[in-house]
């Protein structure tokens, strides 16, 4: 079965969830232009879940993917929270903001069941996962709702697993993806594979269809990844700029400069490596740190230099999430990029 009939849509093309960048109005305009749209729901809880798939579904009759992670929360380390704030110091020191009155939170959930009540109620076409896929009795609920199951996976191990868990398409993300890593048994970052060269392995090693996600940014990239025997694609950072995005100016503006050239995967914004674009931060702790707590909880102390600075139309705390290839982002309308795309099929 091919992907567009196996998720009930036209193109098969994904517009990957950004959380922290869009919202129900994104997904809306790439579903209603034949792509499957994608909400993001990792930061949302019950009640804003609802609101957005409220709004999505005023605005769409049309399948879409509600995405969620499903990490295991850490249990809190007073003492790693406290380095972590000294590390920060200086950078409150210098946007005068007072340590102590930074609240301490994950920032992202993983999925519940109380999430699972509302997909009952409103029965998406697709759910996806980061990080691997839901304890069984979670999975089975999705399932029962109707829904279509993808996942990521990063290494061939990752791909075998997410078959033998009842996956009905694997994301093949490669390390040019933009965002975090959807690595789940393996957190060694020496093990990630590029999209052109993790694609076929993935495609010879499991029965079910494999999606290619990373550093595909025009329709030229859809056709190769389609002639390396992608069954579709999923495309984030070229979405950052489309009009119904909730990108920020800052992140923007970044993306349309000469920094979006140089992306890394760093660990500071929320304790799992991400890829971003490089800024002040990243060049002076270092990407990659022992210092930052683990997933999600590295965030909250992020935060606050994020907002001050940002205020003053800075980038320098902010978690600039972009893949390698930010040239496909254009000031345009999803609808409109979504057929620039899709061209790539049609050759």
């Amino acid at each position: 079965m091919s992907l567009s009939a196996l998720l009930g849509i036209e193109l098969p093309l994904i517009q990957a969830p950004m959380a922290g960048v869009q919202d129900h109005r994104l997904a809306a305009a790439v579903s209603n232009s034949g792509a499957l749209g994608s909400l993001p729901c990792a930061m949302l809880d019950a009640a804003g879940l609802r609101r957005e798939l409220t709004a999505l579904t005023e605005k769409t009759c049309k399948p879409f993917n509600l995405n969620f992670f499903c990490h295991t929360p850490p249990a809190p380390q007073t003492q790693q929270e406290a380095a972590w704030r000294e590390a920060l110091g200086p950078y409150y020191a210098e946007l005068g903001i007072d340590p102590a009155s930074i609240a301490t939170g994950p920032g992202r959930q993983p999925f519940s069941a109380e999430l699972a009540d509302l997909l009952d109620e409103f029965r998406p076409a697709v759910v996806s996962f980061h990080f691997g896929l839901p304890e069984a009795a979670l999975l089975a609920r999705v399932k029962a709702c109707g829904a279509k199951v993808l996942s990521s996976a990063t290494t061939v191990e990752e791909a075998l697993w997410l078959e033998a868990h009842g996956a009905d398409a694997i994301i093949a993300q490669g390390l040019e993806a933009g965002g975090h890593r959807g690595h789940f048994l393996d957190m060694d970052l020496s093990r990630q594979l590029g999209t052109f060269a993790l694609l076929p392995q993935l495609v010879q090693a499991v029965s079910v269809p494999v999606i290619a996600a990373g550093g595909i940014a025009d329709a030229a990239g859809v056709r190769a990844a389609m002639a390396l025997g992608a069954a579709g694609v999923q495309i984030g950072t070229a979405y950052l700029c489309c009009d119904e995005a909730s990108t920020s100016a800052v992140h923007r503006a970044a993306l349309h400069s000469p920094a979006a050239q140089h992306t890394a995967l760093t660990n500071l914004f929320s304790g799992r490596p991400a890829r971003g674009i490089v800024n002040r931060l990243m060049r002076e702790l270092g990407p990659i740190t022992p210092l930052a707590p683990a997933f999600p909880l590295a965030t909250s102390a992020i935060a606050p230099l994020r907002s001050a600075a940002e205020s003053q139309g800075s980038g320098d705390f902010s978690p600039l999430w972009a893949g390698q290839n930010a040239s496909g982002c254009k000031a345009i309308g999803a609808s409109e990029l979504t057929r620039e795309l899709a061209q790539g099929f049609s050759h």
